[in-house]
C-alpha cells in the first residue's frame, strides 16, 4: 500500500482555520475534521470546501446552527453568492461535546458522517475538482484534520475481527506535532468489538496511532492494550466506576505499579465521542486526548519492535484506528 504523496494532518488548527487540499478534491477522498464545538461562545460553525482563500466560490457549505433547537444547513456559493439552502433538520452534535465528521467525497456527492454515523448527503452543484482549500469558523476548537486519499479502504466492508496496520518507516527522534500518513479506514460504521489489530514492525520513537470512538452511556470501564507476546507493555484503562485512568504494564500475567495521576480531569465521559493518540517516544509513550496531551508512560519493556499488537476492548464503541508518522519539517 503507496503512502506517498499523502497530504500530512493539519493538528490543533486556530480558528478561524483556512488551509490547501494538495491536489484538490477527487473522487473517494476523505477528509476528517475532529474536535469540539465550544459551549460559551457563539452558536454556529462551519466547514467550507471552497476555491481559494476568499470565500466567494464554496463549493460545500456545512455550517451546525445551534438556535431554534439545533438544525445543519448545506448550501454552495457562487460568486459571492449563495444559492437555496437544504436544511436538515436534526443536530447530532451539541455544545461542549466532541465531535469527528467524515466528508467523503464521490462522483455524485459528498456523504458527511457524524461521529461514526451517515448523516447527510449533499449533492454537486458545482464541478468538485475546483476545490483547492478547506475553511473551518465559528464555535469550534479543532483537534486535527486529515486527509484519506482514495483506495486505501478495504474493498470489503463486512466487520473485521483482525486486521494489519500498514505503516512507513520514518526517521526518528521527531516531536510530538506533525504526522504526515492518513488514516487507515474502514467504511463500516463501527469495529467489531473487541478488536485486535497487528503492528508490523512493533514501536519505534516516532510511530503512532490514533483512535476515535464513543464511550457507551452505561460503561463502566473499557481499555486500550499494547503488547509484546503475551505481556502487556502498555495499558490505558480508563474507570467511570473510578473516575480514574489507569496506566500498568502486565509481565507474565503479573500487573506492575498503577499510574494514575493527571493533569486535569477525567477527560472522557459517558455517551461522547473521543480521540486518543498515543506517540511512541524513545523513553515514553505520550498521549493526548482530544488534541490535548494527558500524560507520559515511560516504557517498562524496552524492546519496543516487539510490541507489535493492538487490543481495544470494554465499553465503547470504536469508529477509526489511525497509523500516522511524524514527517520532517511539514511546517504545520
Amino acid at each position: 500500500m503507496a503512502f506517498s504523496g499523502s497530504q500530512a494532518p493539519y493538528l490543533s488548527p486556530a480558528i478561524p482555520f483556512s488551509g490547501t487540499i494538495q491536489g484538490g478534491l477527487q473522487d473517494g477522498l476523505q477528509i476528517t475534521v475532529n474536535g469540539t464545538v465550544l459551549s460559551s461562545s457563539g452558536s454556529r460553525f462551519a466547514v467550507n470546501f471552497q476555491t481559494g482563500f476568499s470565500g466567494n466560490d464554496i463549493a460545500f457549505h456545512f455550517n451546525p446552527r445551534f438556535e431554534d433547537g439545533g438544525y445543519v444547513v448545506c448550501n454552495t456559493r457562487q460568486n459571492g453568492s449563495w444559492g437555496p439552502e437544504e436544511r436538515k433538520m436534526h443536530m447530532p452534535l451539541q455544545k461542549g461535546m466532541p465531535f469527528d465528521l467524515c466528508f467523503l467525497v464521490q462522483s455524485s456527492d459528498f456523504k458527511v458522517m457524524v461521529n461514526g454515523s451517515l448523516f447527510v448527503q449533499y449533492f454537486h452543484r458545482v464541478p468538485f475538482h475546483r476545490v483547492d482549500t478547506i475553511s473551518v469558523n465559528g464555535s469550534v476548537q479543532l483537534s486535527y484534520i486529515s486527509f484519506q486519499p482514495p483506495g486505501v479502504r478495504p474493498a470489503n466492508p463486512a466487520p473485521i475481527t483482525q486486521t494489519v496496520i500498514h505503516t512507513v518507516q520514518s526517521a526518528p527522534g521527531q516531536m510530538f506535532s506533525t504526522p504526515a500518513l492518513p488514516p487507515m479506514m474502514y467504511p463500516h460504521p463501527a469495529y467489531p468489538m473487541p478488536f485486535v489489530t497487528t503492528i508490523p514492525g512493533g514501536l519505534y520513537p516516532s510511530k503512532s496511532i490514533i483512535l476515535s470512538g464513543t464511550v457507551l452511556p452505561s460503561a463502566q470501564r473499557f481499555h486500550i492494550n499494547l503488547c509484546s507476546g503475551s505481556h502487556i507493555a502498555f495499558h490505558l484503562n480508563p474507570r467511570f466506576d473510578e473516575n480514574a485512568v489507569v496506566r500498568n504494564t502486565q509481565i507474565n500475567n503479573c500487573w506492575g505499579s498503577e499510574e494514575r495521576s493527571l493533569p486535569r480531569k477525567m477527560p472522557f465521559v459517558r455517551g461522547q465521542s473521543f480521540s486518543v493518540w498515543i506517540l511512541c517516544d524513545a523513553h515514553c509513550l505520550k498521549v493526548a486526548v482530544d488534541g490535548q496531551h494527558l500524560f507520559e508512560y515511560y516504557h517498562r519493556l524496552r524492546n519496543l519492535p516487539a510490541i507489535n499488537k493492538l487490543e481495544v476492548g470494554g465499553d465503547i464503541q470504536l469508529t477509526h484506528v489511525q497509523p500516522f508518522q511524524p514527517s520532517l519539517g511539514s511546517g504545520l
